[in-house]
């Protein structure tokens, strides 16, 4: 398989709907720089209503995660979209998001 698939899923409140989409749609350059340098490919994030899926590789999602944590322009973003989100965004927090399992797999 190569790089370590990560999936997980949030659900986005209902006020703050409009607001998250837009600031995915159009993503602070900073943001897109660290995610690559933390080591993070093929990024993917899909809508169903307010429920978003997330899908990325990574080599090491610990040493990702470690370096996203650090990041002042990710701390700031994520410091926006946690409040905007049913759970966290806290890469500083013990688990900030429950990994999917991969059932199926087409390569």
């Amino acid at each position: 398989m190569g790089s370590n698939k990560l999936a997980w899923t949030w659900r986005v409140k209902e006020e703050s709907l409009e607001e998250y989409v837009q600031m995915h749609l159009n993503p602070w350059p900073e943001i897109l720089q660290e995610h690559s340098k933390a080591g993070i490919t093929n990024y993917s994030i899909f809508q169903n209503g307010n429920q978003f899926f997330y899908c990325f590789e990574c080599n090491d999602t610990e040493a990702a995660f470690a370096y996203i944590a650090q990041s002042e322009a990710c701390n700031r973003w994520n410091a926006i979209t946690s409040k905007m989100v049913e759970g966290s965004f806290d890469f500083n927090e013990e688990t900030p998001m429950v990994p999917l399992r991969e059932v199926f797999y087409l390569e």
